[in-house]
């Protein structure tokens, strides 16, 4: 019976997208992946090479399901915003994304992985977001990015701030959501008129 290599390859990345999600780079183990994919940890090693290029693998794995899951569509403000809403709602029912890119910060700060595949990545969500905003250039379409998803991404991952600040725990997502969305809709609007006073 024939090895099933890529079958095998993506129990590994599951296992480790899982592990990497809880447990960070640091504290993430190879054996433990292992055996919750069901094999020898040799073959971690033998596919994916050491565990920073498996933590790399999986990273960008997850960003690219997050870019085809949650397109950038439409044009105007209001798709900007409904963008916004879009990836927090993807985010707080799945917060893998959020959670791996805070564990890659904090414990690799600007030593990024797969800088090419992600650069790349970056650079055409830029791309999609002055298509959405004509006229808008590529530092304010960046910067408007970075605001979605810092907006985004805390949120799963910061559960203790909001409730400090709101004095609540449950019932806030619609709310936070709405929060959101209306502020990167004023965001973008400022920065259409902006461009247009140019």
């Amino acid at each position: 019976m024939a090895w099933d290599t890529e079958g095998t390859k993506r129990r590994l990345l599951d296992a480790a997208t899982v592990e990497f999600a809880q447990h960070g780079f640091a504290g993430g183990r190879v054996d433990r992946i292992a055996a919750a994919a069901g094999v020898n940890k040799e073959r971690i090693y033998q596919y994916f090479g050491k565990k920073g290029e498996l933590f790399d693998a999986v990273l960008v794995s997850e960003l690219r399901r997050v870019m085809d899951e949650v397109p950038l569509r439409g044009e105007g403000p209001r798709a900007v915003a409904d963008y916004a809403g879009r990836l927090f709602d993807h985010h707080v029912d799945d917060p893998t994304v959020p959670r791996l890119v805070t564990w890659e910060g904090l414990e690799r700060g600007r030593d990024t992985v797969a800088r090419a595949e992600r650069l790349e990545h970056h650079t055409s969500k830029v791309a999609a977001l002055m298509r959405m905003l004509p006229g808008v250039d590529s530092a304010g379409a960046a910067e408007l990015l970075l605001t979605i998803v810092t907006l985004c991404d805390s949120w799963p991952v910061l559960p203790q701030v909001d409730e400090f600040l709101s004095g609540r725990v449950e019932g806030r997502r619609a709310e936070r959501r709405a929060s959101i969305v209306g502020t990167v809709e004023l965001l973008a609007r400022e920065l259409s008129a902006e461009s247009a006073r140019r």
